[in-house]
C-alpha cells in the first residue's frame, strides 16, 4: 500500500513541478532559440508544452498502475456473503409458507 501512495505522491510532485520548470525557463529564456521568439509566441509556446507535460505524466501514471500486480485475488466481504445467503434462505423460505398456504384455499 505504501508504493502506491508514493508513486501517488512522486508522479503528483512531477505534474506540479513539469509545468512550473517549462515557463521558468520559457520566461527566463534558459531554453535555447526562446530569446528569438516574440512574447506572444513564447507566451503560446510555454503553455501548450505546460499543459502537453501534465498530460504526459499523467498517461505515465496510467501506464504504472495498469503494469502493477495485484498481491491476492478480491475476495468478497464474509459478512455480506453470510447476509445474503440468509436473506436468500429467507425469502425461499417464506415463499414455500406461501405456497402451501394458498393450495388449500379454493376462491
Amino acid at each position: 500500500m505504501s508504493g502506491v501512495i508514493t508513486k501517488f505522491a512522486v508522479t503528483s510532485m512531477v505534474m506540479w513541478m513539469a509545468p512550473v520548470a517549462i515557463m521558468y525557463g520559457f520566461y527566463y529564456q534558459v531554453f535555447p532559440g526562446v530569446s528569438q521568439m516574440s512574447s506572444s509566441a513564447q507566451t503560446l509556446a510555454s503553455g501548450f508544452l505546460a499543459v502537453i507535460s501534465v498530460n504526459l505524466v499523467i498517461g505515465f501514471y496510467i501506464c504504472m498502475a495498469m503494469k502493477e500486480t495485484p498481491h491476492q485475488e478480491p475476495q468478497p466481504d464474509p459478512t455480506f456473503l453470510a447476509d445474503a445467503k440468509a436473506s436468500i434462505n429467507q425469502l425461499t423460505s417464506s415463499q414455500v409458507n406461501d405456497d402451501s398456504k394458498g393450495k388449500g384455499k379454493v376462491e
